[in-house]
């Protein structure tokens, strides 16, 4: 109890009407000791009771059904008679009403807490006005409001109405102009390009037309452990100092290796693009590969092979090229087990001396003024050898057939097709990406959120309506001159043969004129221009399209052309290319229990 205040009893009205909190308003009241007292209880049907209290008989009590209102009253007895004292004022009556009736809670002493700090000027209008700035209302609400909340007043504008005295940054204007990809050739024959986009940060790549397909029987795996490799010691710095360079400019690098490219790509914030496009020419230009680092790393690659082995997709992925390749997209992507034995620092480094020369490179980078990256790149750059690119080493599809025993539940089974001309055949490249997205498919559970896919053919034909079919996805896997389209199933070992007839259906029947809609094409093409649209959102995405556009084409093709292919997609390009899909070699490939796969040759007499 607040000193100086004699025993009091008060009468606390909660108002659970309001939106602010609980809003507490004391009223004075004065009951002889022999009055009944009342208070508001929760019965067991969950309906709120007025219950009367007689204090001269302290075991009778009489329930009668509350007001229907939100609005009750709490009467705490038995009190002594109250005697008013002139020392209890405005917020101690309530400090000491508080003190009495929640017996020392903790609400009490927050009161008396605040209480203390409005008596000695903390939290004054004076000292909050050095903090943020908000909105002057005519009424205050004292140690009530700041219990409870402000009750809203007239002087607040409504939501939506323009707050006064605040300025809104300009619009953007109705049209922009889309950024355009700026190209500059070294005298070596290596290539800079870039594009500024708006934003904090910049993506730096270089990608270099070199993968597995340069590799040989001696040396396979290079490119798997060089991906590895990458960002260990170079001739200027250690791997820590190069790990603490990146961590101290808050960068991020990568390093991604695949058949026909490998890419090296940093990203960071613009102030310390110069330091990102140092770190990523020497990591390229002046690695070491000590032998204890190799070594190291033949250990990680080692267990990635045993990881992989357990991953049925990836399985699949390299079994259709090693069946389906003679040449060198044949040539594994990822390192055998026993070539492991003949890789070291020496291999790696005739390997890079090789294929890392000025022609076959390009620094493509994303947020970036283009005049400044020259400037910073050009010197790091010039004196590399300007050796003219080697022949792209042959190769030839010729389809086949692939099947690995597991111990696993389920079977996995892929059907693959050449694709002629590969990403150099542009049309046919379109009309590709929009079959695979109008065959679409997915897993019995999508992990990319509910209704994804599913108005793809695959998803509402096989997966709505075979409920042993547990995914069934079409894909593929294309390359500069060539590729691969098929599709994937997963299903349990006895619905096997049921899984790749239909696989063989659904493709032949996408290559029968008229099968598809008009609203399915149109679906589809949708799709993939938003698809596309929303992945150039991302720098990393728009830096990787540059370099490996250039790698391929010469230049980057301008977005306009591509939603404009798409556009002119009719229902016969859809045919044709599914046509000239079915009447290449069948290559298959199967994981699992393949006990009750179909043979190879009854398949392919399907589509002959």
């Amino acid at each position: 109890m607040a000193p100086g205040c004699k025993t009091m009893r008060e009468v606390v009205e909660i108002n659970l009407q309001g939106v602010n909190g609980v809003q507490l308003q004391p009223t004075k009241s004065v009951p002889k000791s022999n009055e009944l007292g009342k208070r508001v209880v929760r019965g067991k049907d969950g309906l709120l009771m007025q219950e009367s209290i007689d204090h001269r008989n302290k075991h009778s009590a009489k329930k009668v059904p509350a007001a229907t209102t939100r609005r009750a009253s709490i009467n705490f007895f038995p009190f002594p008679p109250f005697v008013p004292d002139p020392l209890c004022r405005g917020r101690l009556k309530i400090a000491a009403m508080l003190g009495s009736s929640l017996r020392r809670g903790s609400l009490a002493r927050l009161a008396r807490l605040r209480l203390q700090q409005q008596q000695r000027g903390i939290g004054t209008s004076r000292i909050q006005g050095m903090a943020v700035p908000q909105l002057e209302t005519a009424k205050k609400g004292g140690f009530l409001s700041w219990f409870g909340g402000d009750q809203p007043t007239s002087d607040v504008p409504p939501l939506y109405e323009a707050l006064p005295n605040v300025r809104l940054p300009p619009h953007l204007p109705d049209e922009i102009k889309p950024a355009k990809t700026e190209i500059t050739t070294l005298s070596n024959g290596l290539k800079i390009a870039s594009e500024d986009t708006p934003g904090p940060c910049a993506t730096i790549g270089v990608y270099i037309d070199s993968g597995s397909i340069y590799e040989d029987p001696s040396d396979f795996g290079v490119t798997h452990l060089l991906e590895r490799m990458a960002f260990k010691s170079t001739a200027n710095r250690s791997h820590f100092r190069l790990v603490r360079e990146v961590e101290a400019i808050g960068g991020n690098i990568l390093a991604n290796a695949s058949r026909e490219q490998m890419a090296y790509t940093g990203d960071t914030i613009k102030t310390y693009m110069p330091e990102m496009v140092e770190l990523l020419i020497d990591s390229i230009r002046n690695p070491l590969f000590y032998d204890w680092e190799v070594k190291e790393q033949l250990q990680k690659v080692k267990a990635e092979i045993a990881e992989v082995a357990n991953n049925p997709q990836s399985v699949l992925l390299e079994a259709l090229h090693s069946a389906g390749y003679n040449g060198a997209l044949g040539n594994p992507l990822l390192a055998p087990e026993s070539a492991l034995v003949r890789l070291d620092g020496a291999t790696l480094a005739e390997f890079v001396a090789e294929n890392y020369t000025a022609p076959r490179i390009v620094l493509a980078a994303s947020g970036v003024d283009h005049k400044e990256l020259v400037g910073i790149a050009e010197p790091l750059l010039s004196d590399m050898p300007a050796v003219p690119p080697p022949t792209a080493p042959k190769t030839e599809y010729v389809g086949g057939d692939w099947r690995q025993a597991a111990d696993s539940p389920r079977t996995h089974v892929a059907i693959a097709f050449e694709v002629p001309g590969g990403w150099r055949n542009e049309k046919d490249t379109y009309a590709l990406t929009v079959l695979q997205t109008l065959l679409g498919g997915g897993g019995s559970f999508s992990a990319g959120g509910p209704g994804k896919g599913m108005y793809s053919r695959l998803y509402f034909r096989v997966l709505n309506k075979y409920e042993e079919v547990q995914s069934f996805t079409a894909f593929n896997s294309v390359y500069n001159d060539t590729g691969l389209f098929g599709i994937h199933g997963t299903s349990s070992s006895e619905f096997v043969p049921q899984l790749v007839d239909i696989a063989t259906k659904e493709m032949l029947v996408v290559a029968t004129p008229g099968s598809v809609t008009e609203v399915e094409l149109r679906r589809a093409k949708n799709s993939t221009i938003s698809a596309v649209l929303m992945n150039l959102e991302s720098r990393v995405v728009v830096t990787e399209d540059i370099g490996r556009q250039i790698l391929t084409y010469g230049h980057r093709k301008p977005l306009n052309e591509f939603i404009e292919a798409v556009e002119a997609l009719t229902l016969k390009d859809i045919t044709n290319i599914a046509q000239k899909l079915v009447q290449t070699p069948l290559t298959m490939a199967s994981w699992g229990d393949v006990i009750h796969v179909p043979r190879f040759d009854h398949v392919a007499s399907r589509f002959q």
